[in-house]
């Protein structure tokens, strides 16, 4: 076997301890949770938004970040819900660049998985309990997710992750909402399947044992574009999509159908500024067509306090992985959307 162990094994129980949430600061994250839980499930009719950094890569800068987005909250929050990104893994397609803060906790492309295991549930924490929001991360190494389970609110898999018959199956037992994205192909087909998976109750190996899991009725989809063999970018927010979708979803009679729009990746091509007009090219839709105003319910939007991005931590609050709106600009969108929800 070509693996070495260079730590001793890691205490879960010990690791949760690190940024243990106190009574009053459960009371108020479950609060939250459910709220989120009713607008998944169609009872809370708010629109819900997934919004922050690509990644998290520098505490300070998203802590900052935290508290305007809280401010913000606060202002909108009898229409819109929102879950900031956390996000703290960064798949790589070939082992190559920013792998997140769980890899990198001090971002100088030295490896400290211990040390950054710490750091990602202290920024969890800091985040709850400094603002009063609740977090959203991608589920990059499913076994990974008991180390943080019980302060993340709302996990993503990826589009190269939903084909994992791991991610599918360990989706099936999290407590939370999970967000399923179709894969960089495009294919519809593909998404549903996980997600169907996630919901259904599963019989499988995980942390080196045998366990069962009841089913997670809240997995549900995100709709984040693909890519064809050529690399060319095929959106997938448009009218026809968003119908196509919906069709999936009662064919398959999945429950608390609800669809995300992720505004960036190949919806986008990673131009950042592009968010802006598929957010509202979708508010159109919703309002033109009642099916997608009862399905779509949601956007996942990059954003951070700079716009763009950046090959290395050189200015503060900019992405140093995919582009995001700055701070500014974010602001603008989130109260342009209050104001188009307005009953």
């Amino acid at each position: 076997m070509a693996f070495k162990e260079i730590s001793p094994k890691i205490d879960i129980d010990a690791i949760k301890k690190l940024g243990h949430l106190n009574q009053e600061q459960q009371n108020k994250k479950d609060a939250r949770d459910k709220e989120l839980e009713a607008i998944i499930k169609g009872t809370d009719d708010r629109l819900l938004l997934i919004i922050g950094p690509c990644s998290s890569d520098n505490e300070q800068a998203v802590l900052d970040y935290a508290h305007r987005l809280a401010k913000l909250q606060e202002m909108v929050k009898d229409r819109l819900f929102i879950v900031m990104r956390v996000y703290t893994a960064k798949p790589r397609t070939n082992g190559d660049g920013y792998k997140g803060m769980l890899h990198e906790p001090d971002e100088d492309d030295h490896t400290d998985l211990i040390n950054g295991i710490k750091m990602v549930r202290d920024l969890h924490y800091k985040v709850i309990t400094q603002t009063g929001l609740t977090t959203a991360d991608e589920m990059l190494y499913p076994e990974n997710v008991r180390l943080v389970d019980d302060l993340v609110s709302y996990h993503a898999v990826g589009a190269r992750s939903v084909e994992d018959q791991q991610h599918r199956f360990t989706a099936s037992g999290i407590d939370a909402p999970v967000a399923m994205k179709n894969p960089t192909s495009g294919n519809l087909k593909v998404m549903f399947n996980s997600i169907y998976a996630a919901q259904q109750a599963q019989h499988f190996l995980f942390a080196r044992a045998e366990v069962e899991t009841s089913g997670n009725p809240l997995a549900h989809a995100v709709l984040r574009g693909g890519l064809d063999e050529n690399g060319k970018n095929h959106p997938n927010y448009y009218t026809d999509n968003l119908l196509d979708t919906i069709a999936l979803y009662e064919k398959m009679n999945l429950q608390n159908p609800f669809i995300v729009i992720d505004t960036n990746h190949d919806n986008s091509g990673k131009k950042f500024m592009e968010q802006i007009r598929i957010v509202r090219q979708t508010l159109i839709n919703r309002e033109w067509d009642d099916a997608i105003k009862k399905y779509v319910r949601g956007f996942m939007i990059e954003s951070y306090i700079e716009d763009g991005r950046q090959d290395s931590p050189e200015i503060y609050g900019k992405s140093i992985t995919d582009p995001c709106l700055g701070w500014d600009k974010t602001e603008k969108l989130v109260q342009e959307i209050y104001t188009s929800i307005k009953n």
